[in-house]
């Protein structure tokens, strides 16, 4: 069974009427909305404003999302990749309006305010109000958001199709990326080597195409940073991450802490696979120990919906839902991006979810962390779609609280060795999530530093990604097998609008752990608390978003209470291994 995702839902195809509709009506929404800078600053307007904005994102989330959905599944789709550009260009042309509109909002005093539609909107409101000190004139707002078409998103798209096309030769057989990069997980130490070996040198085929791209979408993100007088590009992703730079360091400063904990967990495995100069790079996912860990689709997903269900009837039901209804685009094939999403469709309160399923335990925590995003729509599906646009740190919350659940539950029955390979599989998804995040920060911060002086060559981005990687990584990996392209196949460095998506996978992980510490104080009630607690995720700063459960974000004995939980799970790691 091929397991493809059904987008029906949304539309049939592209020549679907309702699709060329739906664009035509967004056209004549956009060309409406541009009555609003002349209107008055008035309660009704403002009402009248927000119900149309609303069914605007709506209608765009919806087109938009077809696309997309589309084009990661089969990135050399003509019509999808002809489409994209049709609505990039349609939205671009609406950016002077949009900035427009933005600075007819500031002139309010939302104080004065007394309108109940309103005012469940004020955190939105206030926030496209600090914002407007970011906005350029109407004419410059214009011409940045028509230039990103033919810039970073051009650039983005071309990266996209290299990667998607790449076919990697190994013993004579030629597989895409996404299978070779699943052999990372073989219980055949050979085919492991090969795989890697294999992929460092099929990059060096692309490498000056993806580094043109880097080099292009940093150097649009810098541009623009400073243009709209950020002080940095961070800066720009803590503001529209809702987070604060005192959150921020106290995250980094904690992780840098945790280092060393994680450098002698990889040189424990390093021993005890016989490697005496650390562990290599291809064996980072190397079973320690020999489990018959394989979990087919159908296994896999029994269960996930089985885990979820101990923790609350809804969970467990919501991952039955996605699962029966053909939500998820399961298997590996050619022309399919790498890697997993869930892309949550407020439009039609449903998801779609991108897996390259390869049959083994880690396949079914990523299914687990995916339908995790999911269940965070599901429960934003009440809010309206402004109040459902929830910042990226705050979006890897859910999906490591859903993998933590599926990993306690399942260690709770398992065997010595099978709960080995549990831990192992923990660990090994906390290291990335700690030292590997940490590696990508300093990587992203010191590519952005000297993308400022003039673009850089390949040899000068390799040798940024293996300067990360050892200080992060430390004695714990051996140096002579490090990944030096790994800055290529990871989208997350290739969204101009976006930067640093890498510190909210750790902010993710370490909340999720210290909300999985509450649940395990609190029982089965907290399953409500939880809900709540996802539901305000749209409409609050992060700092305001963990006062709810009464988890102070700025404070490092939280920060380090989570850790604490992971050392918990090394102890007992190395008790079983001993």
């Amino acid at each position: 069974m091929d397991r493809k995702w059904s987008l029906k839902e949304l539309y049939t195809s592209f020549q679907d009427e309702d699709f060329l509709n739906d664009l035509k009506q967004i056209e004549l929404i956009l060309t409406d909305m541009k009555k609003y800078p002349a209107c008055m600053q008035t309660e009704d307007n403002l009402v009248a404003y927000l119900k149309q904005e609303n069914i605007l994102d709506d209608l765009v989330e919806k087109v938009y999302a077809f696309i997309s959905l589309i084009m990661n599944a089969d990135t050399n789709n003509l019509d999808a990749l002809k489409y994209a550009s049709v609505i990039e260009n349609l939205l671009a042309s609406f950016a002077d309006t949009s900035a427009k509109i933005q600075k007819w909002i500031a002139k309010f005093d939302l104080s004065k305010i007394d309108n109940e539609d309103i005012k469940n909107h004020l955190f939105v409101l206030n926030e496209i109000k600090q914002q407007n000190q970011y906005l350029l004139d109407d004419q410059s707002e214009s011409v940045l958001a028509n230039m990103k078409t033919t810039g970073s998103s051009a650039w983005l798209k071309y990266k996209d199709q290299l990667i998607s096309s790449l076919m990697i030769t190994m013993d004579d057989k030629t597989y895409p990326l996404t299978e070779i990069l699943n052999m990372a997980y073989s219980k055949d130490k050979e085919i492991r080597k090969k795989a890697y070996e294999a992929e460092i040198a099929a990059y060096q085929n692309i490498e000056l195409g993806i580094a043109s791209a880097l080099n292009a979408i940093k150097g649009e993100a810098i541009t623009v940073a400073k243009l709209r007088g950020y002080h940095s590009v961070l800066e720009r992703t803590l503001i529209d991450s809702r987070m604060s730079q005192k959150t921020l360091d106290v995250l980094l400063k904690t992780m840098k802490k945790a280092l060393p904990m994680f450098e002698k967990y990889f040189q424990t495995k390093a021993k005890h696979l016989g490697y005496e100069n650390g562990l290599p790079w291809y064996d980072m996912y190397a079973p320690i120990v020999d489990v018959n860990s394989e979990y087919n689709y159908e296994k896999g997903s029994q269960f996930v919906i089985e885990q979820f269900s101990s923790f609350s009837q809804n969970l467990g039901d919501y991952a039955k839902m996605a699962i029966e209804k053909n939500w998820i685009d399961v298997y590996p094939r050619q022309g399919k991006v790498g890697g997993a999403f869930c892309h949550n469709l407020h439009c039609i309160q449903e998801s779609r979810f991108l897996l390259n399923y390869g049959n083994d335990f880690s396949d079914v925590i990523t299914m687990a962390h995916e339908l995790g995003h999911g269940f965070h729509g599901h429960c934003l599906n009440s809010q309206t779609a402004l109040n459902a646009q929830y910042p990226m740190p705050i979006a890897e919350t859910a999906s490591t609280f859903c993998e933590t659940i599926v990993k306690k539950a399942a260690l709770k029955n398992a065997s010595k060795a099978e709960q080995l390979m549990i831990l192992e599989n923990e660990l090994s998804d906390c290291a990335q999530v700690i030292v590997d995040i940490y590696s990508r920060f300093l990587f992203e911060s010191r590519l952005i530093e000297k993308r400022e002086e003039g673009p850089l060559s390949v040899d000068e981005i390799k040798s940024l990604m293996i300067e990360a990687q050892k200080e992060a990584y430390g004695q714990g990996l051996d140096h002579e097998t490090l990944h030096p392209y790994m800055w290529t196949w990871k989208p997350h460095y290739y969204e101009a609008d976006y930067a640093f998506y890498n510190f909210p996978y750790a902010f993710g992980l370490l909340l999720a752990k210290g909300l999985y510490g509450l649940y395990l104080k609190e029982g089965a009630s907290f399953a409500k608390t939880y809900e709540n607690f996802l539901s305000l995720t749209g409409k609050m700063n992060l700092e305001d978003v963990g006062k709810s459960v009464g988890i102070d974000l700025t404070s490092e004995e939280f920060w380090q209470n989570s850790l604490d939980m992971i050392k918990e799970d090394l102890e007992l790691f190395y008790e079983l291994l001993s």
